[in-house]
């Protein structure tokens, strides 16, 4: 988990856009009755390989969302977006959520479920085939897509590792 460490983006300045994903009503039982909250995730990025996600819980739901905000924006990572698409297949789970990306040619859009779909606009990528397999939990869908999302590697990024030219990478 280091490598997540080296790719946590600093919030400086940066145009972000949030994402309702889902918002839940919550329920504590007291001894006086229930006492209902709510809880929102929410995703943030700007649209150019930075995005991140959070949770907020408050008891009205406008409070809940900006708490979902602040906390995604504390979260930001930069994930690799090559011309639109993402570098290569992936696939991750988190929980019972199971996630698969595929990169798709420029003009193809993104053909992506709701929870899935959210984190990869806010991350920038244009186009991409994704399906969503197990669970459909929002919570666990948007964190097995950010963890698909932040094992990805780019050419530059192998080169780097292996250290050799970006020729030798595709030419063998």
């Amino acid at each position: 988990m280091a490598r997540n460490k080296e790719k946590q983006v600093r919030n400086t300045d940066l145009e972000l856009k949030d994402r309702l994903v889902a918002i839940k009503r919550v329920t504590k039982v007291t001894k006086g009755g229930r006492t209902f909250s709510f809880a929102a995730i929410v995703v943030v990025g700007d649209e150019k390989g930075i995005v991140g996600y959070g949770l907020g819980k408050a008891g009205e739901v406008a409070v809940a969302i900006q708490k979902g905000v602040e906390d995604a924006k504390k979260n930001l990572h930069k994930v690799p977006v090559m011309k639109g698409t993402i570098p290569h297949k992936q696939t991750a789970r988190y929980g019972g959520a199971d996630v698969l990306m595929i990169p798709a040619s420029h003009g193809t859009g993104v053909k992506a479920g709701g929870a899935m779909r959210a984190v990869l606009e806010s991350a920038g990528v244009k186009d991409v085939l994704a399906k969503s397999k197990g669970s459909s939990n929002p919570h666990n869908l948007v964190k097995a897509t950010m963890k698909a999302l932040l094992t990805m590697r780019d050419a530059y990024t192998v080169t780097q590792h292996r250290g050799v030219s970006i020729d030798k990478v595709f030419n063998g």
